[in-house]
């Protein structure tokens, strides 16, 4: 019996031990980020209701490695912005300056570095490759996607757009002849066109035909803190980030 009672304390000191850095422990940040319920596959979309692609696995491995947690709020385009703007949203993905230009004025958006490259031009047959501009009169683009880089050459009327709701049919119109290019993402083309037609190399992209680059970013209205520790996260993971571009082909098609 004494032997117990001296046992005592020093269970009641490992239990209590055992269960302090439990008890103590921090929840992690959580911050919710509003993203496109597009399908703009490799970069992201809504599978079976949960957000994939190259965004969502580049922002996990962020989180998992600086104890944050993500979660991942879709909206159509437009009212994800609205949503942004209003403070609604932690942090916006994908984001960048020039989309939506005027109603960003005045507001103290902040972005992180870039996150991918991206080039939105006009896929074409092979044998147009290198035509220039006055070889194309039909442009083929996303229902309700405007193709700013050719605005003059529309106005003008020497292209005429021709619509689809979808991107991959967009691409075979494509190479039945019947549109002579289609604009939008290269690299979300080139997805369409390895997984889904399984046709890779039936279009390419025509770098002398009006075209416009730049960069995903991730914004945020709310905490600057967190984007710096994002940027510094970047610059000190560039095999992975690398890694993770290469596999999802979030860059396929784009000169480097």
């Amino acid at each position: 019996m004494k032997k117990l009672l001296l046992a005592l304390p020093s269970l009641l000191l490992a239990w209590v031990l055992g269960i302090a850095p439990v008890a103590g422990a921090a929840s992690p940040r959580t911050f919710v980020i509003g993203v496109e319920n597009t399908d703009y596959y490799p970069v992201s979309r809504l599978e079976k209701g949960e957000y994939t692609g190259y965004g969502r696995e580049l922002l996990d491995a962020f989180a998992r490695d600086r104890g944050y947690r993500f979660e991942y709020r879709p909206f159509p385009v437009p009212r994800l912005f609205a949503n942004f703007l209003q403070g609604e949203l932690d942090f916006k993905f994908p984001d960048n300056p020039y989309w939506q230009a005027e109603m960003r004025r005045g507001r103290n958006i902040v972005y992180s570095a870039a996150v991918a490259t991206y080039i939105d031009g006009a896929m074409v047959r092979p044998e147009l490759a290198n035509a220039g501009a006055d070889r194309i009169r039909t442009l083929g683009i996303v229902s309700g996607f405007t193709p700013w880089a050719w605005k003059e050459a529309i106005a003008r009327g020497q292209v005429t757009l021709r619509e689809n709701t979808d991107l991959a049919a967009l691409a075979e119109q494509v190479i039945a002849r019947r549109v002579d290019a289609a604009y939008g993402s290269v690299a979300v083309m080139n997805y369409r066109l390895d997984h889904v037609l399984k046709t890779p190399g039936a279009l390419v992209f025509n770098p002398r035909l009006p075209h416009s680059r730049d960069h995903y970013f991730l914004s945020t209205l709310k905490h600057p803190d967190v984007l710096r520790d994002f940027n510094d996260w970047l610059r000190n993971n560039p095999g992975l980030v690398r890694g993770l571009k290469t596999r999802y082909g979030v860059e396929k098609g784009i000169p480097q």
